[in-house]
């Protein structure tokens, strides 16, 4: 009995004890804060604390939250207008393609030679028409004087030579997806089309690469699809900012014997396991070429995340579709110029 009150004695004494000195840290404190030093620096660190829109939000009542949520959900109403919305302008860019496409079609027939311009359709008056005509009257006298010495007279194409090779060599975004190897093949490129989905059918548009025959391909007509998506996310609606391309489709190319620019061969040497021999084996690994457009990464179905280059790589290409859609196909001549160019850079 006398261990347990000595035991009970020493437990509260050490409460007493803790009491003490509890309550001179809450003197200590008051003292502390009644100090205008202390004050003015506490003050300071608040004032200088950073004010963000969350830290704020953070503060408000919980009555004022609830009207934000009720903000938040009317957000997401807006969101589904606005995909609405962007399905009818899809509709209006496909009716409006029905009228450009008999434009395009004399720009094909132009460029290829299969007709030739009149003279009204070819009457252009330039910004630059006064500095245009003297060098013109400079070069009508040189070639004068060089027919008189006896000069072969200036040949006269067909069509506009490399139109579209020209094309993909001004605008940095396709030259720096083009070979050398895949220069000759380019050359045989006549016409690229958009073509846009049916009513009721999911949002795509397909770009339509017509080609010449050719040595290097028996196709003439090269498709690259590119689907689309008009609505929020679920999981976070407010992100939407129209239709994004989510997927993309190519087509295959039946090149001719040895003709196949996106692989190359090549020699590996190889040592038997059990007889150890070595022989010399050849095997076909992919190659770098603008052809590998129309074989394109595809997003997984089951949810499955890409790897870092694989995203790189499939963002390029939606971003190289989308450029031919909005910008190369609508304004050719421009780019074949590098009138366009200039304004981009603008």
């Amino acid at each position: 009995m006398a261990d347990n009150s000595k035991t009970e004695d020493a437990a509260s004494d050490s409460v007493e004890a803790a009491k003490g000195t509890g309550d001179k840290k809450e003197k200590l404190a008051d003292q502390v804060m009644q100090n205008p030093q202390v004050l003015a620096a506490l003050q300071e660190r608040l004032d200088n604390a950073p004010h963000t829109p969350s830290s704020y939000i953070e503060t408000l009542p919980k009555a004022v939250k609830r009207r934000i949520d009720a903000l938040k959900q009317l957000q997401v109403k807006c969101a589904h207008i606005e995909a609405k919305f962007y399905e009818e302008v899809h509709d209006l860019e496909r009716k409006y393609a029905a009228l450009y496409q008999p434009l395009f079609d004399k720009r094909r027939d132009f460029i290829t030679g299969v007709t030739e311009p009149t003279d009204a359709e070819a009457e252009w008056h330039s910004e630059n028409e006064e500095e245009e005509k003297l060098a013109g009257d400079l070069k009508n006298k040189v070639v004068i004087e060089e027919k008189e010495a006896g000069a072969a007279e200036e040949t006269n194409p067909k069509g506009i030579p490399d139109f579209w090779f020209t094309i993909f060599r001004n605008v940095d975004m396709l030259s720096e997806l083009v070979q050398e190897y895949d220069e000759p093949i380019l050359k045989h490129l006549q016409d690229i089309k958009v073509k846009f989905s049916e009513p009721g059918q999911p949002m795509s548009f397909t770009l339509e690469f017509y080609f010449e025959p050719n040595d290097y391909f028996t196709n003439t007509l090269l498709t690259k699809t590119y689907k689309m998506k008009s609505e929020p996310d679920k999981a976070d609606p407010f992100s939407f900012e129209g239709p994004e391309i989510v997927d993309c489709e190519g087509c295959t190319i039946d090149w001719k014997k040895g003709k196949n620019v996106t692989v190359k061969t090549i020699k590996k040497k190889q040592k038997h396991k059990g007889r150890g021999t070595v022989r010399t084996i050849t095997k076909q690994v992919p190659n770098d070429s603008f052809f590998n457009f129309f074989s394109p990464i595809k997003v997984s179905g089951d949810g499955e995340s890409l790897d870092e280059d694989s995203e790189c790589t499939l963002a390029i290409d939606f971003e190289v579709g989308h450029f031919f859609r909005e910008r190369i196909v609508p304004r050719a001549v421009l780019y074949f110029t590098g009138e366009a160019i200039e304004d981009d850079d603008n």
